[in-house]
């Protein structure tokens, strides 16, 4: 078989130049390229292909042949469509046996690189696009509600997804993770009762999106009618492509789209869908960030105004009682109107939680931020008896986070005073206060109401005046503190005095 017939078999176009730039002779395949009828000899290299733009590496491919006798190469773009790899080859002129000698002719050999150039124009794209998914400047996070970004997002996810994509027909769902719940985050093109089925992360009854969100595996439909685990999504759905939203090995979610074409999806689609996915999940992370960052920076600064208006609250509560005590039987409208002061003065820090669970963002796939959960101690009302501030202040940072009302008292008297004229369901008390033996003030607590559960603490185990072996003794101490105390230790001894929750 001759040179020439070996040189049309090529699937590449191969072209023999003068140093000018015009083709002395080409095969078949370059004509195909160029989509010219007719035979280009003679004609320029670049004319034959309409004055391409040369994206490089090298700019002038030819000219850095001829000058450096070295093979070079470059990119073509004829339009935004048609992408050629051009490898150019210098061949010296044979007259000279010298390894300087001229140029005499080059060979050009062109091949055809759309698909791949265009596919990793698309994976830079879809890069592009995930930066962009997440990309909120400092003022658009301060003006923007929650809401407010996960619509944008929403907005950014249907434009990247039909324009750059070119998907019409999607569903997003993120997993609620203490249920399983795949819940809809954007659908487009799906029917009502698709979009509103309620679906969970499971590999069997709830359709490919379930069977994805539990196993974190990809999963190609590609005839809808054939395939045991489709449920009718988009109208007349043909095929479908469902992907999982991966972060740090932790399914998030899954992304759903459909064709009304059997087979429609390759795995180049899948590559794409996949990639895309990854930087999706990025910027729900980044959303979750900001709003976890919102919900923390609400729940420390509505602890903070707690702090500050406990003790003052506390004073309040400790004065009433004590004018109570000397007003009851004989002044009742000035007891009724105490009553109503004290009422008002307890709503202060039940407002101060509720405005700051009401201005703290609900998160998009994780639980709702709130009060850490122990059911036997919410809404119970407890008196915290020490001398030390700063044992009163814990009282109130550790149990109000877990639901409690905390009251304090700073000695005997106000304890007993506000047992006797208010409601507790349990009391917890120093052994050591500046007014009376911790026995003493135990005893006159049971006598006020002998009901109320009483846990005694001391520090360190001192108990000086014996007051603890007394109080077990009498067979109704309830339990035994010993400061500094454990927080999981204080909470078991209160859930245990106060027994189930109702």
């Amino acid at each position: 078989m001759a040179l020439s017939e070996v040189l049309e078999q090529l699937p590449a176009g191969v072209a023999v130049l003068d140093p000018s730039l015009e083709i002395t002779w080409c095969n078949d395949r370059l004509r195909e390229l160029a989509q010219s009828d007719e035979l280009p000899i003679g004609l320029g290299f670049y004319d034959l292909f309409g004055s391409p733009e040369i994206l490089g590496p090298d700019l002038c491919p030819f000219h850095t042949a001829i000058g450096r006798a070295q093979p070079a190469r470059s990119t073509l773009k004829l339009d935004e469509k048609r992408f050629y790899d051009v490898h150019v080859t210098p061949l010296l002129d044979g007259e000279t046996n010298s390894d300087d000698g001229e140029v005499g002719s080059l060979i050009a050999l062109v091949r055809d690189v759309s698909s791949q150039v265009q596919q990793q124009e698309k994976l830079n794209a879809i890069h592009q696009a995930g930066l962009e998914l997440g990309d909120l400047m400092p003022q658009e996070i301060l003006e923007m509600s929650v809401e407010d970004r996960i619509e944008l997002l929403k907005a950014k996810i249907s434009h990247f997804t039909r324009d750059l994509l070119e998907y019409e027909n999607l569903e997003i769902r993120l997993t609620e993770r203490e249920t399983l719940e795949l819940l809809p985050l954007l659908a487009i093109g799906m029917r009502d009762d698709a979009a509103n089925r309620k679906l969970f992360a499971r590999p069997d009854g709830n359709g490919v999106t379930g069977f994805v969100a539990a196993t974190g595996k990809s999963y190609l439909c590609e005839d809808t009618e054939s395939d045991p685990l489709y449920l009718a999504g988009a109208p007349d759905a043909r095929s479908s492509l469902t992907v999982p939203l991966m972060l740090h090995d932790e399914i998030l979610g899954t992304f759903n789209v459909e064709s009304p074409k059997p087979g429609a999806f390759s795995e180049d689609d899948l590559q794409f869908l996949e990639l895309f996915s990854r930087e999706l999940s990025v910027a729900l992370n980044t959303l979750e960030l900001l709003v976890a960052e919102k919900a923390t920076t609400v729940s420390e600064s509505t602890e903070r105004i707690l702090r500050e208006v406990a003790g003052p609250v506390d004073v309040i509560l400790n004065d009433a009682a004590w004018v109570l005590e000397r007003y009851i039987g004989h002044e009742p409208d000035v007891c009724e109107r105490l009553n109503q002061i004290l009422e008002h003065t307890r709503e202060i820090k039940q407002l101060v939680h509720e405005v700051g669970e009401s201005i703290a963002p609900r998160r998009s796939h994780l639980p709702p931020p709130g009060r850490q959960q122990r059911p036997r101690l919410r809404d119970k009302r407890v008196l915290f008896v020490d001398g030390d501030d700063t044992i009163r202040r814990a009282a109130h940072e550790l149990l109000e986070r877990f639901g409690c009302e905390v009251e304090t008292a700073h000695n005997g008297e106000s304890a007993c005073l506000m047992l006797r004229q208010f409601h507790y369901d349990t009391v917890v008390a120093d052994i050591r206060l500046a007014d009376m033996s911790g026995y003493e003030c135990f005893c006159q607590l049971r006598e006020i109401n002998d009901s109320v559960p009483v846990i005694l603490m001391t520090g360190f185990g001192y108990d000086p005046s014996h007051s603890i072996v007394q109080a077990r003794q009498s067979g109704s101490l309830e339990a035994v503190l010993y400061k500094p105390f454990r927080l999981d230790q204080l909470l078991s001894e209160l859930e245990a005095a106060l027994g189930e929750p109702a």
